[in-house]
């Protein structure tokens, strides 16, 4: 292995950890505000005990999500010098346009979100709530701006090895960044909303906290009716972009090797790098031609059309891709599933639905995390697509240290991440909602715990 690839690996570490966090933070903020304004609305004390117990959630997740952020954030200097002196110019910028503009909002209405219950006004906590939706949604427009500028650079002109912005509305809005936002803030809301849906499932199937329990899992699957076949349109138009503009990349995903027309979906397929070909094809005939041309005899490009220098890693971008669809139309039939199980009233009665909304909590995950290997792998060998190699933005560093360092990421991500998140998480999880209040009007104190509230 080169310095380059091991950075690779190691971003690619990092950033899949730091992903799931800003996914879940984004959503579940967008929930809250949701139900804070139920609260404020009703003054039902049963939205309330919904707020204070999946603010304790966000704020766990906020918290790892600001940490793995800042570790990535370092690699662009230590590992990716090269990267930092040719696009520096552009994404220093938008950078701190998200600095400005979302994460200082974030910052100075957090504190007032998370601790503020019993200190200001309902009224004045609700804005506080809103403000925090506002900035993480802005966080993530510029965060996708940014990232989709790399996919469709555009407004720059390239002098002596660095990217000069010429036009920053070209640089913000680029030609992918719309569709990928939208598709990204989708994917939060519904990675969220099967966690939720999970652990409401959960509560129902142990009979604790049912009418917290019951609310939750009624909102979250009629939001995921709407959400998931949304989002499934969403995509469609995410993958005419990247096939007007990135048809390599089109390419790798449908494993297309020569240019043609009529080209067939591969359900499975084993895409052999070394023999330009596929192996064990199970075939839809011209599937793959109408899902990127809607034409059922649109042209594809081939991979063969580049060098193979130019071409991305194949099998990655294949299987990441058929996992993600795959996984979209598993959450699909899931919430049909619970819309029919709606129409005959018998949304809580069936243990067996119970039993697949508790084991389907990962499945958002999963789906985020194999769409940005989609999307990153795909645009592989460059990191700023036809203009800059990966390879040529790496840092010279000692081939030693980035595998040192590599190790000690690794061990430090499985203790933090892996065991005190968890911990924590569970510890929320199992202690379960706070009892109701008796009026809306008494202070904010309650029993925690599903024990003291079966008892009580």
């Amino acid at each position: 292995m080169d310095i380059a690839i091991l950075s690779r690996i190691q971003f690619a570490f990092t950033v899949s950890f730091h992903i799931l966090f800003p996914a879940f933070s984004i959503g579940l903020v967008t929930f809250l505000t949701i139900m804070e304004g139920c609260w404020l609305k009703t003054k039902n004390p049963l939205y309330y005990r919904i707020c204070k117990f999946w603010t304790k959630v966000f704020a766990l997740t906020f918290g790892m999500g600001v940490v793995s952020g800042i570790v990535m954030e370092f690699q662009f200097g230590t590992n990716w010098s090269g990267f930092t002196y040719a696009v520096g110019n552009v994404l220093g910028s938008l950078f701190t346009y998200e600095v400005l503009t979302a994460f200082f909002i974030e910052a100075g209405f957090l504190g007032v979100m998370l601790f503020g219950w019993d200190k200001v006004g309902p009224k004045l906590h609700y804005f506080a709530t809103c403000l925090v939706f506002v900035g993480v949604t802005l966080s993530a427009f510029w965060i996708l701006s940014a990232n989709s500028w790399m996919q469709t650079p555009d407004g720059v002109v390239l002098k002596d090895g660095r990217f000069i912005a010429d036009d920053w509305l070209h640089i913000i809005f680029n030609p992918s960044v719309i569709p990928r936002y939208f598709h990204m803030l989708l994917a939060a809301y519904i990675t969220t909303g099967f966690v939720i849906t999970s652990v409401s499932a959960y509560y129902i199937l142990k009979q604790v906290h049912l009418d917290f329990a019951k609310k939750c899992f009624s909102f979250t699957l009629a939001a995921l009716t709407i959400l998931v076949p949304v989002q499934i349109y969403v995509g469609d138009s995410v993958g005419l972009e990247v096939h007007r503009n990135q048809p390599i990349k089109t390419a790798a995903m449908e494993g297309v090797w020569n240019t043609q027309r009529g080209a067939p979906f591969l359900i499975f397929a084993y895409p052999d790098m070394t023999l330009q070909k596929n192996l064990f094809a199970l075939k839809i005939p011209k599937g793959a031609a109408f899902i990127n041309t809607h034409n059922w005899d649109g042209k594809l490009v081939g991979l063969k059309s580049v060098p193979r220098a130019d071409q991305p890693f194949v099998p990655f971008v294949f299987y990441a891709f058929r996992i993600m669809v795959g996984l979209g139309l598993l959450m699909l039939l899931v919430v049909f599933t619970s819309l029919w199980l709606r129409f005959r009233k018998k949304l809580y009665d069936k243990r067996w639905f119970l039993h697949i909304c508790t084991w389907i909590a990962p499945i958002g995950f999963i789906a985020v995390w194999t769409g940005w290997v989609t999307a990153e792998t795909g645009r592989q060998p460059w990191v700023v697509y036809n203009h800059l190699r990966t390879d040529y933005s790496a840092s010279h560093v000692n081939l030693y240290h980035v595998i040192t360092s590599l190790a000690l990421i690794v061990i430090v991500y499985g203790i933090i991440f892996g065991y005190f998140y968890f911990k924590f998480l569970f510890k929320i999880l199992r202690a379960g909602p706070e009892i109701k209040l008796e009026s809306y009007d008494q202070p904010f104190t309650y029993l925690v715990g599903s024990r003291t509230e079966q008892k009580k």
